[in-house]
């Protein structure tokens, strides 16, 4: 009987071999030099090697890659532009949305603001726009780049007075501070009324002490100083404060100024004239150092009594005090003081009042005004606000937005008219519901050196002033 065949056939990758059936395979155990030649010649074929890449395949990645870093390169030059419009129709409206309690989102932006100029990732001016001298303006003795400045309250703490600086403004000024720490009034404390662009606050001059903010403000010229080449200590810090970085010692920025505002505790009873002198004396020996302009703060609606102070006799003392604590600063060039003065106080016999007090003490200016106890009507006008922004109206605290404009124009006028003449010349800011350009070019018309904003800001987002400024530009233009 005939026998099969032992082999049979065996595909693999398309090659045909033959193979010892499973008897065969039996047979040849032990059969050491042949098995070895066979499993040699069919386990050593190479296995297939892959195409190589065509370089169009490297020149696409690099294509994609470049494009890409070109993207985020361009936004972020984007983002970080002051003229930007997502700061105003983005940012703004995102942090009303995350943040429905006003103060929340205060804090919000603040600490955004702060990290954001840590990684300096911060929206900024750039190409220098105001070095035409097309903006520049004389305040005591500096030429400051621009008119327009920030007022106090936005930055409470000194925590962001260098981004502040960056969004374009000539004066920023920061606190209001008291000599001991306090919270402020209970919250809810801070309103917003959207349709007019305007807020309600009771803050009540919350404040972590003027010690903590000489101790922050003290942190800022010994690093500037250090990164500056004068080296990290006391003798270092002094050079800085005493100019030879050939910049202002408050702002450390060339023509821009550093403010620093001023007020008494809620505590210090305001019957007791000389311990609340004694309150800003104290705020004054340890910030006025770090500060080009000391604001003295009589004038917030927040403070029980504090408005009771700018009848003549007690402003007077309190303002000398100050004066006097002032050019007692170890530092070549002195600290000017201004007093921040109520727009609610109008009528002659207060205005006259405040005017003496400034020229009996030696103060070189005043900031008219700050929010007021009143409530404006609606703008435009017959508008009839909605049921909620009405029922905002009634809580208490201090109104700011664009209503305040006119009367700000009015009272400048008249502190303009009423401080000429006798003596050397006060320099007058206006603060109170500016937010065109328009609006500031009217109250520098009125008598003021330099227009102030706040409220414009927490509606108008960080490209406020640099709005405001290309409009003030387009004015003089014409």
């Amino acid at each position: 009987m005939a026998t099969r065949s032992t082999l049979r056939p065996l595909r693999l990758n398309g090659a045909t071999f033959s193979t010892p059936s499973h008897k065969s395979q039996l047979l040849l155990r032990g059969k050491g030099s042949w098995n070895k030649r066979f499993t040699s010649t069919t386990t050593t074929a190479a296995p297939p090697t892959a195409p190589a890449k065509p370089s169009k395949s490297r020149f696409r990645k690099y294509v994609f890659r470049t494009s890409l870093a070109l993207v985020l390169f361009g936004g972020y030059l984007y983002v970080t532009d002051t003229r930007a419009s997502v700061h105003k129709y983005v940012a703004v409206p995102l942090v009303r949305w995350l943040y429905p309690d006003a103060e929340d989102a205060h804090h919000a932006g603040v600490d955004g603001l702060k990290e954001l100029y840590r990684l300096g990732l911060h929206p900024r001016e750039r190409d220098s726009p105001d070095k035409d001298g097309k903006l520049a303006t004389e305040v005591f003795g500096y030429t400051l780049s621009n008119p327009i400045g920030i007022s106090g309250g936005l930055d409470k703490h000194a925590d962001i007075p260098d981004p502040l600086f960056e969004l374009g403004p000539a004066i920023v000024e920061v606190g209001g501070t008291t000599p001991l720490p306090q919270d402020g009034n209970p919250k809810p404390r801070v309103f917003r009324v959207v349709s007019q662009s305007a807020m309600i606050n009771r803050y009540g001059l919350n404040s972590k002490g003027a010690d903590h903010m000489a101790k922050v403000l003290k942190e800022r010229v010994r690093a500037f100083a250090y990164a500056h080449g004068f080296g990290d200590h006391d003798v270092a810090e002094q050079r800085v404060l005493n100019g030879e970085a050939g910049v202002p010692p408050g702002s450390l920025f060339d023509g821009k100024l550093l403010a620093v505002q001023v007020a008494k505790n809620k505590l210090t009873p305001e019957s007791d004239i000389a311990a609340v002198a004694g309150d800003y004396v104290y705020c004054v020996d340890r910030l006025a150092p770090y500060a080009d302009i000391v604001v003295v703060n009589v004038s917030s609606p927040n403070t029980p009594g504090l408005r009771g102070l700018q009848a003549a006799g007690p402003l007077t003392e309190i303002l000398k005090g100050v004066v006097g604590a002032a050019r007692k600063i170890d530092r070549k060039t002195k600290p000017f003081v201004m007093v921040k003065v109520s727009p609610d106080e109008d009528s002659d016999e207060q205005v006259d009042g405040i005017c003496h007090a400034v020229r009996e003490s030696g103060v070189d200016g005043v900031i008219v005004g700050n929010t007021t106890n009143r409530r404006p009507n609606p703008l435009p006008r017959g508008y009839v606000l909605p049921a909620k922004e009405q029922q905002t109206l009634t809580e208490t605290g201090g109104y700011s937005g664009p209503q305040l404009f006119e009367g700000t124009v009015a009272l400048v006028s008249r502190y303009k008219e009423k401080l000429a003449g006798e003596g050397a010349p006060k320099a007058i800011f206006a603060s109170g519901g500016i937010t065109t350009g328009q609006q500031a070019q009217a109250v520098l018309d009125a008598g003021a050196s330099v227009a102030m904003m706040y409220t414009a800001i927490t509606y108008g987002g960080s490209g406020t002033v640099t709005r405001v400024k290309n409009e003030l530009r387009e004015v003089r233009e014409k």
